[in-house]
């Protein structure tokens, strides 16, 4: 095996260049989810608004923030979180529903609560799931010029708290 000398805070160390290779992989591998997790973001447009959406597991919400908002932290929920921005990145209020369905055509509605915090403005709501369970999501954001509806596919996985 061949053997690296590299200096470190004027210390001298040895490395076998093996691990070169690997150190290569690594950081090519950070960028690589770097770059997946930017392309992940779920937003559309509509009109000279950005409607932001995700859904995340109420067991990563921290306690007391779910306790200040009425959110139940469980395996089985979901909480789907929506916000409208403008081109400048300022909040704005809109009209905001919603219901899901899994494969088998159990449908339940979504009752969103306006959340504002400071000049943020966000639209919660709880969703109901089983472990490894497909719904297709229906949103519907209105403002006071603009429409949509917004819809995707998720799968949704129970996580421990």
């Amino acid at each position: 095996m061949t053997m690296v000398q590299f200096k470190i805070r004027n210390s001298t160390r040895t490395q076998p260049s093996s691990l070169r290779p690997a150190r290569l992989m690594y950081a090519l591998l950070a960028l690589l989810l770097v770059g997946t997790h930017a392309q992940a973001e779920q937003k559309v447009l509509m009109g000279a608004y950005e409607v932001h959406y995700i859904v995340i597991p109420t067991t990563t919400l921290n306690a007391k923030v779910a306790d200040r908002y009425g959110l139940v932290r469980a395996k089985d929920r979901a909480l789907v979180n929506i916000s409208v921005i403008d081109a400048d990145g300022k909040a704005h209020a809109a009209q905001v529903s919603g219901r899901s369905r899994n494969l088998l055509e159990q449908s339940q509605t979504l009752q969103f609560q306006e959340v504002r915090e400071g000049s943020a403005i966000y639209y919660l709501a709880l969703l109901h799931h089983a472990d490894e369970e497909h719904h297709r999501i229906e949103i519907d954001v209105a403002t006071s010029d603009r429409q949509r509806t917004i819809a995707w596919q998720q799968k949704m996985y129970w996580e421990e708290s």
